[in-house]
């Protein structure tokens, strides 16, 4: 969009590269019927592509100027509601059921930003993002591997990360230092374990990394003691990265469901 200079604390890096936009787009496959979000349409590249194909396109903009001009260069378009606030704010459920979500994320939001959505999960219909590498190589990680950890291990209790191809700096303007990979994110299926307590959930793992290179006797210690970790079929001499996510599941599953039990600071 001429006039805008990328903002720095927003963590702008616009999407430039219409090559890149179509392989987007092809990933995404919008339908007639579909009511799809995206999070910092930025200038509006992905947007243009985006509005014309389904029922209904909501755009979150935290740029205030930027959301100005996107209310400006769509003002002809029905199918189109610019809403100008923080996505890590933002109340997506309001919005309606089956959303599709995409966006080119900053970067120095995704964490958060995912965590925020995940909250929101009963309402989302798949996810489409641009993320930074590291960060996709962290959710799609599996167990034992480096990246492997709370962030993998929370949004494989619901959704199945599929990485689907890097984008270069060059494709950016102006160029980020990293390369960046579109993610697709689809929830499970009904027949998954389903989690009792999220935030306990995401509280013990969050306890037991903190400790990663201790055992799980030590780690998670003050939960659990080795006769009870036992009895729930996990082995007390392996650390937390070695565990899949059905058993971190199984694990906070039964400290949910333990009355006297109540989960410590992990900081303390």
């Amino acid at each position: 969009m001429k006039g805008h200079r990328p903002r720095k604390r927003f963590g702008q890096h616009f999407l430039a590269d219409p090559g890149v936009v179509d392989q987007l787009v092809d990933a995404i496959d919008p339908q007639p019927d579909d009511l799809i979000v995206e999070i910092g349409p930025g200038p509006g590249v992905l947007t243009q592509r985006l509005v014309d194909c389904c029922r209904h396109l909501h755009v979150v903009e935290l740029d205030r100027d930027l959301a100005a001009r996107l209310r400006s260069r769509f003002a002809g378009a029905p199918g189109i509601t610019v809403h100008e606030g923080d996505a890590l704010r933002f109340d997506f459920a309001a919005l309606g059921h089956e959303l599709r979500i995409v966006g080119n994320l900053p970067y120095n939001i995704s964490t958060p930003l995912l965590f925020h959505l995940l909250e929101q999960r009963a309402s989302i219909a798949d996810m489409h993002f641009m993320l930074q590498k590291e960060v996709v190589e962290r959710m799609a990680a599996a167990p034992g591997s480096r990246q492997y950890g709370r962030l993998g291990i929370m949004l494989g209790c619901c959704f199945a990360t599929e990485p689907l191809f890097d984008v270069g700096p060059s494709a950016f303007e102006p160029p980020p230092k990293v390369t960046s990979t579109v993610a697709r994110l689809r929830p499970l299926g009904p027949d998954e374990p389903a989690v009792e307590d999220m935030k306990l959930l995401s509280d013990l793992v969050a306890a037991a990394f903190s400790q990663r290179r201790k055992t799980l006797r030590n780690a998670l210690g003050r939960f659990f003691d080795t006769g009870q970790l036992e009895a729930l079929g996990i082995d007390p001499a392996l650390r937390p990265e070695n565990l899949a996510v059905a058993d971190w599941i199984r694990l906070g599953n039964a400290l949910a469901t333990s009355a006297d039990r109540q989960l410590p600071n992990p900081l303390e």
